[in-house]
């Protein structure tokens, strides 16, 4: 059961309008790394959690807490919009100057929307589930939630230094400290999850299930001009579960087959030369 609290999470109140910046919030909103994916995200793999129940309240936690996160942002866009209209945008582009510049305003906030947030992102491109992974493993899943919060902080940072709209920035300094807290959360459950399970994804695939491709599994193959490459620690040293030794691989040589396709039923039409095959 969800229940709605009318108190935002944390104070959004904008010094003033600036509706082509609110296009550019809509980023953080429906892109594909904004609050609406890291909210469904979560959410969903909470409610297909079947580990630890610990986990699962974890996930449902953080996952409601990204949807006072999306009710945030709406209300900065709605208050970035305040006082836009059609006439000043039209008044705006008969100035080639001012027109590059108001441009920027999403007519989908006038059109569709009415001044407010939209399941969008800053190009207009709708909101996608298949932005999400819950897949039902929770070290995948976890490693996943940390990628989304690091893309997802990264551009909050990004639009920060994108506005002097002091309101705006106390607002975008709260969601910086929380994305670093959910960093800081998933790295957690992470090293945990590592120290239970091992740090492979699946662990109920251990390494000797690999039979006689084992070797493959430590080798760095060059495959670029240049050997710089090999001083990284992915190139030399054990691997991180210590059940093996890395080895640069200088000069790769493939190790397959030339593959010659099958010529196909002359019914699919793809006028080769030669004659169908029979197989």
């Amino acid at each position: 059961m969800f229940r709605h609290q009318k108190e935002l999470q944390f104070e959004v109140k904008v010094d003033r309008p600036d509706p082509v910046f609110a296009r550019q919030v809509q980023e953080v909103l429906g892109g594909q790394f904004g609050e609406m994916t890291v909210m469904m995200q979560y959410l969903f793999q909470g409610f297909n959690c079947r580990g630890e129940e610990k986990y699962k309240d974890m996930l449902m936690d953080i996952g409601t807490e990204e949807i006072g996160h999306v009710e945030m942002l709406c209300a900065l866009i709605s208050q970035l919009l305040d006082g836009a209209t059609p006439a000043e945008q039209q008044k705006a582009a008969e100035d080639p100057v001012t027109a590059a510049i108001m441009g920027g305003i999403n007519p989908q906030h006038l059109l569709v929307s009415g001044l407010g947030g939209l399941p969008t992102n800053s190009t207009g491109v709708p909101w996608n589930g298949s932005y999400i992974v819950a897949s039902g493993n929770l070290l995948a899943d976890m490693r996943s939630n940390l990628h989304a919060e690091s893309q997802g902080r990264l551009q909050v940072a990004r639009l920060y230094h994108m506005t002097t709209d002091e309101g705006v920035r106390a607002t975008f300094r709260k969601m910086l400290a929380r994305d670093r807290y959910h960093q800081y959360q998933w790295m957690a459950a992470i090293q945990e999850l590592e120290e239970k399970n091992g740090v492979v994804v699946p662990a109920s695939f251990p390494p000797e299930a690999e039979q006689e491709s084992q070797p493959e599994a430590y080798e760095f193959w060059n495959l670029s001009e240049g050997t710089e490459s090999s001083e990284g620690l992915w190139a030399k040293g054990s691997a991180p579960d210590g059940t093996g030794d890395f080895v640069y691989i200088s000069n790769p040589v493939p190790k397959g087959q030339v593959y010659e396709p099958v010529i196909p039923a002359t019914e699919l039409h793809h006028d080769l030369d030669g004659k169908a095959s029979d197989k």
